[in-house]
C-alpha cells in the first residue's frame, strides 16, 4: 500500500536542504573574501 504523501513536510525538508546550501555558499564566498583582503594587504612590496 502506498504511504499517504506528507507535503508539508517534504516542502519544509527541501526549504531547509536550500537554506544549508546557502549558508554554505556564503560562508565559503566570505572566507575567500577575506582571504583575498588579507593577501591584499599584506601582498605588497616594502620596496
Amino acid at each position: 500500500m502506498p504511504r499517504k504523501p506528507n507535503y508539508q513536510f517534504e516542502r519544509l525538508d527541501r526549504e531547509r536542504v536550500k537554506a544549508a546550501k546557502a549558508a554554505e555558499k556564503a560562508l565559503i564566498k566570505k572566507e575567500l573574501k577575506e582571504r583575498e583582503e588579507r593577501e591584499k594587504a599584506g601582498g605588497g612590496d616594502p620596496e
